[in-house]
C-alpha cells in the first residue's frame, strides 16, 4: 500500500474509512473497522481474521445489579439464549439498520427480539 491509498480520519470514525473502502476513494481498498459495525454488512465488506488476536472482540453481555438477579434469578435463563444468538452477522445486520439506514435503536432491537421469539 502507497501513501497515496492512506487516509488517516483524525476522529477515528472508523465508518469514513469503510465508505472511502466500499467507494474505492482514491484507490482505498482496505478499512480499518470494529468486527460489529454496521457499515460493514451494508458495504457488503468482509472482516479478515486476526491471527494475533490484537484486535478485541466487542461482543454486548447483559449487566444487572447483583440485588436484582438475587431477588429474579430467572433473568439469567431469560436472556442467555437472547445473547447467545447474537453472532457476528446478526450483529453487523442490527447495527447496519442503525448506523446506516437510520431506523430507531429500541424499534430494531424489539423486532429483532420478537422474531427471535424472545417477546411477543
Amino acid at each position: 500500500m502507497g501513501k497515496e491509498q492512506l487516509i488517516v480520519v483524525a476522529s477515528g470514525d472508523t465508518a469514513q474509512t469503510q465508505k472511502a473502502a466500499y467507494e474505492g476513494t482514491d484507490g482505498v481498498n482496505a478499512a480499518m473497522a470494529y468486527g460489529t459495525d454496521g457499515s460493514v454488512s451494508a458495504f457488503n465488506l468482509v472482516v479478515l481474521s486476526d491471527p494475533k488476536g490484537a484486535q478485541p472482540v466487542y461482543e454486548p453481555a447483559p449487566i444487572i445489579r447483583g440485588n436484582t438477579l438475587e431477588k429474579y434469578p430467572e433473568i439469567e435463563k431469560i436472556l442467555e439464549p437472547v445473547f447467545e444468538s447474537l453472532n457476528l452477522v446478526i450483529l453487523q445486520n442490527l447495527n447496519a439498520k442503525i448506523a446506516v439506514e437510520g431506523l430507531n435503536a429500541e424499534k430494531v432491537a424489539r423486532e429483532y427480539l420478537v422474531s427471535g421469539g424472545f417477546i411477543k
